[in-house]
C-alpha cells in the first residue's frame, strides 16, 4: 500500500542538472543517467544534445583512454557514452546524424592506424550502425561522399567490429530502392573482389578469417533477402559477383597457386561450402537438383570453377600443409595420435560431401533425350578421392566428424531415393560413381572386414570402434539403395558380380548381424510392457509413433496412482471383495474407469476434509466487519498471558501423553 503515499524523491541527477557548472563526467557517474536518457528526461536531453557534450561523447568512444587508469574504470565512461549515443532517442539521433561536423568526428576513428582497440571499435560500429538504421539517407550519403571509406574498413577487417559495419550496410538499409543503390555503390567499389583478395597466404590469418566470414555472411544475407523480394526485383550485384566463375576461380588460385597455408585453404573452403548451400530456384544458369524431395539449385559456374582444382584438394588429403596442429602428436583420452587428421583435411572431406550431394544428384540431366555426366563427379572417380576418404575413415577410428562426412559421401553416391522427374522412365540410369564405389573402392568388402575385426576385438575384451555407428548406417544405405532408387538395379547387379565368398558373407551379414543391430537400435528406451495384463500389449495406441514415450509415461503415472490408491487412502481389501471381478475387468480393458473412480474418491475425500475443517473453524473465527477500517499503525498493548497459558497447557498435555 506504499502507492498511497507520495514517497517520490528527486534524484541526484536532477540536483546535478540544477547546477550551472555541471559537467558530463559528473552526470555519467550517476547510476540512473542511462535510464533517464531512455525515459527521455527533457533537461538531460537538452544538456546532452549540446555541441560540446556531443563532441565529448564522440571523443570518448573514438580515443584511447589513458593507460594509467584501472582496467575496470578505464572503459567505464566510453561504454556509458556509447550507450547514450545508441539509446535510440530521437533528439540524439537527429543531432548526431544531421550535423556533418559530428559525423566527421565519428568517422575519424577509421583513419587511425591499425590495429584498432577492439572495444572502441565495437563502440564505433554500434554507434554508426544505429545511425545507418535510424538516419539511413543522411549517413549513406555521408559515407558515399568519403573517398576511400571502403578501403579504411577493409584495412581494419582484422577487427571483427568492421565485419558488423559492412553487414549493416547490406542488410539494414531501407527502403528497397535505397538498399539497391547502396548495393550498386558497394559493387562499384568492388567490395566482393577486394574481400577475396584478402584471402591469400600472404595476409594475416585473422584478416583472412574475418574476410572469409564476411563473404559467407554476405552470401547468406543476400540469398535470404532475395527470397523475400518479388521475382521481378533487381538481382543482388554482390551475390552475382561472388557466384561468378571468375570470382570463384580467383579464390581458388589464391589458395593453391604459390605457397599453401592451412588458414588460407580453410577460409577459402568455407566460402565454397557456403556457395554450395541451398538457394532460390528459378535463376538463369542454375541446375535444378532434387534432393530427397526438396528443390536445390546450385550455380553451374561454381562447379565449373571448382572442377580444375579438384586435383589440388585430392593432394591435400594425401599431404596436408604443415602446421603445429598436424605435426605435433596429439594426446587424447584414448592415447597419443601421432599424425592428427587436422582441420584442413576435415574441411576437404566436408567439401567433397557437399560436391557429391550436389553433383551426383544432378548427374541425371535430360538434354535432347540423352544423359550426360557431371564433370565434377567423373573427376572425383578418376582421382580415386572417395577411396582415400574411406582409408581415412578406417584409419582415424575415433574422429566422428570425419566419419559423418564420409557417410554423407557414400549416401550421396547412389543419388536420391525418390524418382527424378527429369529422367524419362524408359532411359537406363547408370551411374559411374556407384560402379567406382563398389568396384574400385571395394565398399562391400571393407564393410565386412571392418565389422569382423570389430567383433573379434570385442570378443577379446576390447572396445567397440568409434566408427561402428556410421558404418552401420552406410551398410543400411547400401541395402536401401538395392531396394529402391534410380540405381537399385545397378547396385543389385554389382552385388551379384561379387566373388561367391564375398557375396555369401554379405548376405549372411545383412540377414544376421545387420538385422540384429538394427533391431537393437530401434528398441525403445522405455518398455511398453508396464501393465500386468498381457492383453494390453495388443492395444493400439491412439497417439502418433513419435509420442509413444510420452504416452508410456502417462500410462505409468496412472498405474502408480491406481496401485497405491488403497494404501494412501486407508481402504481395506474386504471393502472391494464384492466388486473384485469388476475391478479386474476394468484393469484389463481400460484405465479410464479406474482413473475416473480414483478421481471421484479423491474428490469425496477432499470434500469431507473440507467440511470438517470449516465446521471446526467456524466456531473459533469471527468474521471481520468490512465497514470498519482498522488503522494498522495504531499503537496497542500486546498481551502475552493468554499465549503463555496456552503454550504451557499444551506442553504439559504433550508431556503427559508421552509419559
Amino acid at each position: 500500500m506504499f502507492w498511497k503515499f507520495d514517497l517520490h524523491m528527486s534524484s541526484q541527477l536532477e540536483a546535478l542538472l540544477e547546477k550551472d557548472d555541471v559537467t558530463l563526467t559528473e552526470l555519467m557517474e550517476e547510476e540512473d543517467v542511462l535510464q533517464e536518457c531512455k525515459a527521455q528526461n527533457h533537461r538531460l536531453l537538452v544538456f546532452l544534445s549540446q555541441d560540446t557534450c556531443m563532441q565529448e561523447l564522440l571523443h570518448l568512444i573514438t580515443t584511447e583512454p589513458p593507460a594509467g587508469l584501472e582496467e575496470t574504470r578505464r572503459f567505464k565512461h566510453p561504454n556509458i557514452a556509447c550507450e547514450l549515443l545508441t539509446s535510440d532517442v530521437g533528439v540524439i539521433n537527429d543531432k548526431l546524424g544531421g550535423e556533418k561536423l559530428l559525423l566527421d568526428t565519428l568517422y575519424s576513428f577509421l583513419e587511425q592506424p591499425p590495429p584498432l582497440n577492439p572495444l572502441l571499435a565495437s563502440f564505433f560500429s554500434k554507434t554508426i550502425g544505429n545511425l545507418i538504421t535510424r538516419k539511413t539517407e543522411q549517413v549513406i550519403s555521408f559515407l558515399r561522399g568519403k573517398e576511400g571509406f571502403l578501403g579504411l574498413v577493409l584495412n581494419h577487417i582484422n577487427t571483427s567490429a568492421m565485419m558488423d559495419l559492412l553487414l549493416r550496410l547490406i542488410s539494414c538499409v531501407e527502403p528497397a530502392p535505397l538498399r539497391q543503390d547502396t548495393l550498386n555503390w558497394l559493387n562499384e567499389e568492388q567490395l566482393a573482389q577486394r574481400l577475396i583478395e584478402l584471402i591469400h597466404p600472404g595476409k594475416d590469418e585473422e584478416k583472412q578469417s574475418n574476410a572469409s566470414q564476411t563473404v559467407c555472411d554476405i552470401i547468406r544475407l543476400s540469398r535470404d533477402q532475395a527470397n523475400q523480394l518479388q521475382e521481378n526485383s533487381e538481382a543482388d550485384p554482390l551475390l552475382a559477383v561472388l557466384e561468378s566463375q571468375e570470382c570463384v576461380g580467383q579464390l581458388l588460385d589464391n589458395m593453391f597457386v604459390g605457397e599453401r597455408t592451412e588458414s588460407c585453404i580453410i577460409c577459402g573452403t568455407q566460402i565454397l561450402l557456403t556457395l554450395l548451400e541451398i538457394r532460390r530456384p528459378g535463376v538463369e544458369g542454375m541446375l535444378d537438383v532434387c534432393v530427397q524431395g526438396h528443390e536445390r539449385c546450385v550455380n553451374s559456374s561454381i562447379l565449373q570453377a571448382i572442377q580444375p582444382h579438384l586435383t589440388h584438394y585430392h593432394q591435400l588429403l594425401l599431404d596436408p600443409p604443415r602446421s603445429p596442429h598436424t605435426v605435433t602428436p596429439m594426446l587424447t583420452s584414448l592415447g597419443v595420435l601421432e599424425v592428427p587428421l587436422g582441420n584442413c583435411r576435415l574441411h576437404v572431406a566436408r567439401l567433397m560431401a557437399s560436391l557429391l550431394q550436389t553433383t551426383n544428384t544432378s548427374y541425371y540431366i535430360c538434354c535432347n533425350n540423352t544423359i550426360y555426366n557431371n564433370t565434377v563427379t567423373l573427376e572425383l572417380c578418376r582421382l580415386n578421392t572417395i577411396n582415400i576418404l574411406l582409408d581415412l575413415f578406417f584409419k582415424y577410428t575415433w574422429n566422428n566428424f570425419l566419419h559423418f562426412q564420409v557417410e554423407l559421401c557414400v549416401a550421396a553416391s547412389p543419388g536420391p531415393t525418390l524418382p527424378l522427374p527429369s529422367v524419362p522412365p524408359d532411359i537406363s540410369t547408370h551411374n559411374p560413381l556407384v560402379t567406382h564405389l563398389f568396384q574400385d573402392c571395394r565398399l562391400v568388402l571393407r564393410i565386412l572386414e571392418a565389422w569382423e575385426e570389430n567383433d573379434k576385438m570385442q570378443a577379446e575384451g576390447g572396445m567397440r570402434r568409434g566408427y561402428m555407428g556410421h558404418l552401420t548406417r552406410i551398410a543400411n544405405t547400401v541395402v536401401c539403395s538395392m531396394e529402391k532408387g534410380p540405381v537399385h538395379s545397378q547396385i543389385s547387379s554389382l552385388i551379384t558380380e561379387l566373388l561367391v565368398d564375398c557375396k555369401g558373407r554379405w548376405e549372411t551379414f545383412v540377414d544376421q548381424a545387420l538385422t540384429e543391430i538394427n533391431r537393437k537400435n530401434t528398441v525403445d528406451l522405455v518398455s511398453h510392457n508396464l501393465r500386468s495384463s498381457s492383453e494390453d500389449d495388443d492395444r493400439q495406441s491412439p497417439f502418433p509413433k513419435e509420442l509413444s514415450l510420452q504416452q508410456t509415461f502417462s500410462d505409468y503415472q496412472i498405474q502408480q496412482i491406481t496401485a497405491n490408491f488403497v494404501d494412501q487412502f486407508g481402504f481395506n481389501d474386504d471393502e472391494f471383495s464384492e466388486h473384485g471381478d469388476n475391478i479386474k475387468l476394468v484393469n484389463r480393458y481400460s484405465y479410464a474407469g479406474i482413473y475416473t473412480h480414483t478421481l471421484w474418491c479423491v474428490c469425496m475425500h477432499v470434500q469431507a476434509k473440507t467440511a470438517a475443517f470449516e465446521a471446526c473453524t467456524k466456531e473459533k473465527i469471527q468474521s471481520f466487519d468490512d465497514n470498519e477500517e482498522e488503522d494498522i499503525w495504531e499503537e496497542r498493548e500486546i498481551n502475552y498471558t493468554t499465549h503463555t497459558k496456552s503454550r504451557t497447557r499444551y506442553t504439559n498435555t504433550h508431556t503427559h501423553s508421552h509419559t
